[in-house]
């Protein structure tokens, strides 16, 4: 496979998504929304093709359908602080557990010590509030099992040294590019955090589904694949997998990231903070007043109108937003006054929930020793 059609899952560029159906074979999340409305009303991100893509998620609403164990697994890396990227993860997280899934919600420290190169103490401060803040947006507790990659348990571990024994070099370099020892551990760690739950000491759901942003799809990819190899071992089969669109850096450039402090706004940061990041966020405005009176507005290049279509706005106003901003009626300062009333609305209420749950954090997830 050509260089240039492999995805990175450790960078912060954004991808044409278009190769993910005609490079590595997913399928249209378009294709299933009848059967998700079979189980429901149907999540936003997925009615606004937010999450438009899939590998055998068609298995997982069968198996929901049929009241049949799942299981949810993500992971976050605590490499900065909690935004709205993540937050993006999170609501699909809920609205798994809504439909039946019980959610394995990996802190990935390992891989941020080795691949970011954060200190354990910093990565202890960020796991704790990344917990906090995944509870307080409605993770439900009693049905998630949070662990770090270095604090779990022994099966965990050996299924690790499981998988580095079903892949070869030349292979995981053929997804992958060129490797270095620690991102070959995430990569096999990953495998293990997908695989887990299949095991019957973690409760053998059969059937996992992942989240994750098309960059991720080299996971995914190995992770089916070992699953294949180690079946008639330990029983696992292929993860299926959904694929949501990045959000773009409030900055305009590049994909949200934690790494990247001028590209996101935090649930925990403070709000006259945030505020100010919206004010001098990125739009799709005209150079002039003038000009986009008379030519519109871009809204598909703004990312004010990308948090209303992720997080913010209800359909009514998101419908209205995109057709002023289009046909020139709304200008970006006017927008921008309404953006600041959700977020400072939604973060108020946020921040008082995490302020709750922050001390409790301990009571659902064991923190390493060193």
């Amino acid at each position: 496979m050509a260089s240039a059609e492999r995805l990175d899952p450790w960078g912060h560029v954004l991808i044409d998504y278009r190769k993910l159906f005609t490079v590595f074979g997913v399928k249209p999340m378009k294709d299933l929304l009848e059967k998700l409305r079979e189980l429901g009303p149907v999540h936003r991100l997925y009615r606004r093709g937010i999450v438009f893509a899939h590998r055998d998620f068609d298995k997982i609403l069968e198996a929901l359908r049929k009241g049949e164990k799942v299981a949810i697994v993500t992971g976050f890396m605590p490499s900065g602080p909690f935004h709205f990227g993540h937050k993006m993860v999170a609501d699909q997280i809920i609205y798994l557990q809504s439909l039946g899934a019980r959610a394995f919600i990996v802190i990935a420290d390992a891989e941020a010590y080795a691949v970011r190169g954060l200190p354990r103490n910093k990565i202890i401060e960020y796991t704790k509030i990344y917990v906090a803040n995944l509870i307080a947006l409605g993770v439900d507790p009693d049905k998630t099992t949070f662990y770090m990659q270095t604090s779990y348990e022994e099966p965990y571990y050996r299924l690790i040294q499981m998988a580095s024994a079903k892949v070869t070099m030349a292979e995981m370099e053929a997804i992958y590019g060129d490797l270095e020892p620690g991102k070959i551990m995430a990569a096999l760690t990953q495998v293990a955090d997908i695989l887990h739950p299949q095991l019957d000491e973690f409760g053998g759901y059969k059937y996992v589904i992942v989240p994750v942003g098309p960059d991720q799809d080299p996971h995914i990819r190995l992770t089916r694949d070992i699953a294949e190899r180690l079946n008639s071992e330990v029983g696992t089969i292929k993860p299926a997998a959904t694929y949501h669109r990045l959000m773009r850096g409030i900055d305009g450039s590049g994909k949200m990231s934690s790494s990247r402090p001028e590209s996101y706004i935090s649930l925990n940061d403070p709000i006259d903070i945030a505020v100010k990041k919206l004010r001098n966020a990125f739009t799709g405005g005209r150079a002039t007043a003038e000009e986009q009176r008379r030519l519109g507005g871009e809204p598909e290049k703004c990312s004010i109108y990308e948090l209303y279509l992720y997080h913010l706005a209800d359909d009514e106003l998101l419908s209205r937003t995109f057709l002023d901003c289009r046909a020139g009626r709304l200008l970006c300062g006017e927008d921008k006054l309404v953006a600041v009333k959700l977020l400072r609305e939604f973060l108020e209420e946020h921040q008082k929930r995490f302020k709750e749950i922050y001390d409790t954090v301990e009571d659902y997830i064991r923190l390493p020793s060193f």
